[in-house]
């Protein structure tokens, strides 16, 4: 899990990295929902005792990502599928109106530039079929997107949602090319924040956040 370990770098303190770690790994499905997970475990494998990993875990609970599971650990939670369409409407509310006033106000060139390598990294994740640093990298590009506008609270917000929604399920060698165009959409969104062209983001991120309601539905369906 040495992508967890990383995590746990530059971050403020040990509670705070390793709450940040296991967010990231409940994401990105490297802790997989179903699974029961003890904090000594997992201790062992961020190199942390066991007390930071149960602090970090409660933390986790408030959010929805996991649940105390009495002298055993935490169990990752799945959203239910009432759960997750509720998740990708508020996302919607969230979002799209936020790109929307973006492309309106206008994206300076060295916030676009900076951008870009987020982008291009979603796209390189997505052809390799790398899931987990697919979801996260899709994980940052949205926020860092998001995080322009400068309220603190959407961003924060859509971090949450996103968290909770496991995105990292819905994508799998079957449904690759829908991965890729997905991808693609993010450097389309750039060009469309430089041209201020705020109908256009608006269609684009509809659809982009509309798309993981049609893989749930699909893969719930089989």
């Amino acid at each position: 899990m040495s992508s967890t370990k990383d995590a746990l770098q530059g971050l403020p303190s040990q509670r705070a990295r390793v709450t940040e770690a296991l967010r990231a790994a409940i994401v990105t499905g490297e802790l997989q929902p179903g699974q029961v997970y003890s904090a000594p475990r997992l201790g062992s494998q961020f190199g942390v005792s066991a007390t930071p990993v149960r602090e970090a875990m409660l933390d986790l609970v408030k959010e929805g990502l996991v649940r105390t599971v009495r002298n055993k650990g935490f169990e990752v939670l799945a959203p239910s599928p009432v759960a997750f369409h509720d998740i990708l409407e508020v996302r919607l509310l969230l979002e799209v109106p936020t790109v929307c006033r973006l492309a309106e106000r206008g994206v300076r060139e060295a916030e676009l530039a900076a951008l870009l390598p987020l982008a291009e990294e979603t796209l390189r994740t997505a052809e390799k079929l790398d899931i987990v640093g697919h979801v996260a990298a899709d994980l940052r590009f949205h926020l860092a997107v998001l995080d322009l506008w400068g309220n603190d609270e959407i961003t924060e917000s859509v971090r949450t949602l996103r968290s909770r929604s496991r995105l990292a399920g819905l994508w799998s060698v079957d449904n690759h090319d829908a991965m890729i165009e997905s991808a693609r959409e993010h450097l389309t969104l750039l060009d469309l924040l430089r041209r201020r062209d705020a109908a256009a983001a608006k269609e684009l991120m509809e659809r982009h956040i509309a798309r993981a309601g049609s893989f749930w539905n699909k893969r719930n369906d089989t």
